[in-house]
């Protein structure tokens, strides 16, 4: 396992770059999900576009103003932040030895913080006044969908790491009662389904606000979720975060399959979960597992892709709006109620039986697959769902 891409780079290329060691295995993973996704979200809604089944939004806008006092303020306070704790990391000693810990402390630097806030805001700046005019005009602007792919992405991402850490500590209650601020400032410990509930009530108010037809968006969108789950997944597997089997100590069913495909130990997984891993020198990453578990992020990761790619070559085939949003309900709820079942999970209590929080949720997301695509073609007449004519909004 990698916790950070510092020890990937050495072990892979024998290449030892200390500033490495603040970005995390899991995270940058993560975060390649996101842009890819978004890069296929993006072509996938144009050519709704080109279909006539997502229209635009007309937004007057004022060019040729200079930067507001708002703006610049905005972009120092980002730039200060990123300075303060990403750079940080290289400036504050001892920071580097666990990152992480660093990230979500309240150490950081402040003339790191100072120096990249007035370098956001001087590029602020510039990048105005070098359009700036004698006198602003109002131009006009049509926004298309596509067009709103980067708000969409940093929309999901916010939200869907809120909902994560939320749901997380709901799932592990006792857990979460013993340290409350830690659990939810801890970099590990994120719920996936969290994270999509939470993200799509937030995705979805924002294209109502924006005049998107839902049940089109939203077909457009059910592949690429499950792109960005598998995805996803493989930083859980690349880190070792938890998100692992149960002990599997059955002799492999197939020759052709790997040891540690069929049963792993995660070795320096980022969690430091099980014991001392002898003749270890990878600083607090020392740890293995006592015994064997299944790899379920891998399988996670094979079954998603195979099921993005049903789904992406059903997108064109499918006639009846939202159905084939309601096939990646179905497949995503299977896939997860499936890996449940040697997974390692909290049981929640539930009218006398045990499930996981992830078999609930994974059942309801299954039954709603199959009423959306029962109810489909009725939907089509809801006033919700569908988008009025193309509006005019001031921007």
């Amino acid at each position: 396992m990698y916790p950070n891409l510092y020890y990937l780079f050495k072990e892979l290329f024998g290449i030892e770059i200390e500033a490495l060691k603040v970005i995390n295995s899991f995270g940058f993973f993560v975060a390649i999900a996101f842009f890819i996704s978004a890069w296929v979200l993006m072509k996938e809604l144009k050519r709704k576009e080109k279909e006539g089944l997502l229209t635009y939004e007309d937004t007057k806008v004022i060019v040729g103003k200079p930067a507001s006092a708002t703006e610049l303020l905005v972009n120092f306070i980002l730039g200060f932040v990123f300075g303060y704790k990403i750079l940080g990391v290289l400036f504050t000693e001892g920071a580097l030895k666990d990152p992480q810990a660093f990230i979500f402390s309240s150490a950081g630097s402040i003339p790191a913080g100072m120096v990249l806030g007035l370098f956001f805001a001087g590029l602020k700046w510039w990048d105005k006044n070098k359009a700036k005019m004698p006198k602003p005009m109002e131009k006009d602007m049509r926004i298309w969908p596509s067009d709103r792919v980067g708000d969409i992405t940093i929309l999901a991402a916010i939200f869907g790491f809120l909902g994560a850490k939320v749901f997380d500590n709901l799932e592990n209650w006792d857990r979460f009662i013993q340290d409350p601020i830690g659990n939810l400032l801890a970099p590990s410990g994120l719920t996936f389904y969290g994270g999509l509930i939470c993200a799509t009530i937030a995705i979805v108010v924002f294209l109502r606000k924006h005049n998107v037809n839902i049940i089109h968006a939203a077909d457009a969108f059910g592949p690429v979720l499950m792109l960005s789950y598998g995805l996803g997944r493989v930083g859980c597997q690349v880190a070792g975060d938890g998100d692992w089997g149960i002990v599997n100590t059955k002799p492999r069913p197939f020759s052709f399959i790997p040891d540690w495909a069929w049963a792993y130990d995660y070795a320096h997984n980022v969690n430091k979960e099980g014991v001392p891993l002898p003749g270890c020198t990878w600083d607090d990453y020392c740890t293995h597992l006592p015994q064997p578990v299944y790899p379920t992020p891998l399988y996670e990761i094979i079954m998603s892709l195979a099921l993005f790619f049903l789904l992406w070559s059903l997108r064109k085939r499918v006639k009846v709006a939202g159905r084939l949003f309601a096939a990646y309900l179905f497949v995503n709820g299977l896939e997860r109620f499936l890996i449940e079942k040697i997974r390692v999970n909290t049981p929640q209590n539930f009218f006398g039986f045990h499930p996981t929080q992830a078999e609930i949720i994974s059942t309801c997301l299954m039954l709603a697959g199959i009423a959306l695509y029962l109810l489909a073609p009725q939907l089509q007449k809801s006033k919700f769902l569908n988008s009025p004519p193309p509006r005019q909004v001031n921007g």
